[in-house]
């Protein structure tokens, strides 16, 4: 899977450490689903899709080999 937060961050100016405080996760994890090395949870990925104010899979999507 993979996203988007980087971009819908830079376009609402927020840095991780706000984003991780507005979806009550630390920094770090923001980082690594960034990094596409952790794959949220389905109620995160709703809350950090809520916060740009994006459909989830605005945000989030698959690739074909997943």
């Amino acid at each position: 899977m993979k996203n988007n937060i980087r971009v819908e961050r830079a376009i609402l100016r927020l840095t991780q450490e706000e984003l991780a405080k507005r979806v009550s996760v630390s920094r770090q994890t923001i980082n690594a689903i960034e990094a596409d090395k952790y794959v949220p949870s389905t109620v995160l990925a709703l809350k950090i899709a809520r916060v740009f104010g994006k459909p989830l899979e605005n945000v989030f999507f698959l690739e074909d080999t997943d």
